[in-house]
């Protein structure tokens, strides 16, 4: 009987040992874990990183719809009237000022130039005659050989020959004028569009469609609409709250939603509100040397009006939003206790959030390890991408090749 019962005692011993073993095992691999033995200060306080709250200067950035205008447009237009004989230009084509685009038939014109050079001559030969007789009758009126009746009409006849002679002048260069006017040129300098009017079409000074328009697009403008409300609530701003005015250099986002690679600048800003929109535009100035702009475009414009001197830009990991929407920051208050703020902040600027309210200079916003820490928790501050360090493994730890529980960290928080 006793050799029959042996085995059972044996293996119960065994279960039990194998128990304590476990145990023993346990407890040594949790204070390696911990970082020591149980009881050590310091145990359970979370490391975070921070940084330092410091006022700088913020842009206050608007984004609204522009159209693109051209810097310079102008209608060509005939200022006589005939038949058009000759095209000089290419249509899309780059043209000069002064540059001939259509010649309009010239010879009615050229004919009246000849006709007022001939009663020219004609008003100068009867000036000579009259004049001279005049001349003449001034001794004889003086011994009354002639009346003074007589050399006072020589007198009158004479002076109006000398104004004949400006009024026929004056009707040359007119005529002159004309002929000029039927080689039509460009008035400015630009790209002309395609042409209305084919040679052989009648045209007249009165027409209502001009023969062609000339734009220049290089610079371009783009006329910016923006809220009579916001730019009042601006210019409150700008007695107030560290805000302070800047000259805007604007940005342009195409309809394609590509960026337009060139900046411009506001020009100036209409001083009237349009009544149906409740608008006031703004015109900005682009270069535009590449040609991408087009009069007509849709655009969106992306400009600072002013800088706030008072903001804060915080690391955008540093904020997180409540069910509500508000945003808020942990700092670290006095003893290093966590403090939960309420903050303002409602755009960003690159990689960070501009707050206007909240935060005070000086403040220790925590950027890293947010997930393991909560309202009034002790913390142990460190500032933010402090490299990790890892301690050696103490005397005793560790299994035969050497590779232990790693020692306590003084490092920042990941």
């Amino acid at each position: 009987m006793s050799l029959l019962f042996r085995p059972r005692r044996s293996a119960a011993s065994l279960l039990i040992l194998s128990a304590l073993l476990a145990g023993c095992g346990g407890k040594e691999d949790a204070e390696q874990k911990g970082g020591g033995r149980a009881g050590q200060p310091g145990q359970g306080t979370p490391e975070v990183g921070f940084v330092v709250a410091r006022p700088s200067s913020a842009a206050l950035t608007t984004e609204l719809a522009g159209r693109t205008s051209a810097f310079e447009s102008s209608d060509v237009r005939p200022q006589v009237s005939g038949i058009i004989r000759r095209r000089f230009f290419t249509e899309g084509a780059l043209v000069r000022q002064g540059q001939p685009l259509y010649e309009i038939d010239p010879r009615v014109y050229r004919a009246a130039v000849n006709e007022a050079q001939a009663n020219l001559q004609s008003a100068r030969a009867n000036a000579e005659a009259t004049r001279i007789q005049a001349d003449r009758y001034r001794p004889l009126a003086e011994i009354e050989a002639v009346s003074k009746q007589e050399y006072t009409n020589a007198v009158a006849q004479a002076r109006q020959a000398s104004a004949s002679v400006a009024q026929t002048n004056a009707q040359l260069a007119t005529a002159r004028v004309n002929l000029g006017f039927t080689t039509v040129p460009a008035p400015i300098t630009g790209r002309i569009g395609r042409s209305l009017f084919t040679v052989g079409a009648l045209v007249s000074a009165s027409q209502a469609d001009p023969l062609a328009q000339i734009q220049r697009l290089d610079p371009m403008f783009v006329d910016i609409q923006q809220s009579a409300n916001d730019m009042l609530s601006l210019r409150r701003s700008l007695s107030q709250n560290g805000l302070v005015p800047t000259r805007a250099v604007v940005r342009l986002k195409l309809g394609d939603g590509g960026t337009y690679p060139q900046t411009g600048s506001v020009e100036f800003s209409e001083a009237v509100v349009d009544p149906s929109t409740g608008t006031v535009t703004l015109r900005a100035r682009f270069p535009n040397p590449q040609g991408l702009l087009l009069p007509g475009m849709f655009v969106r414009a992306s400009f600072a009006q002013a800088i706030n001197t008072r903001a804060f830009l915080v690391p955008q990991s540093a904020v997180t939003r409540d069910p509500q929407g508000a945003a808020t920051i942990m700092v670290i208050g006095d003893g290093n206790k966590v403090v939960q703020r309420k903050v303002a902040a409602e755009r960003t600027q690159d990689q960070y959030w501009v707050v206007t309210s909240g935060l005070n200079d000086g403040d220790r916003i925590i950027v890293q390890g947010l997930g393991k820490v909560r309202p009034n928790q002790t913390v142990k501050p460190v500032p933010a991408d402090t490299p990790q360090q890892v301690a050696p493994p103490k005397q005793g730890q560790g299994g035969k090749d050497g590779a232990g529980g790693k020692g306590g960290s003084g490092g920042g928080a990941g």
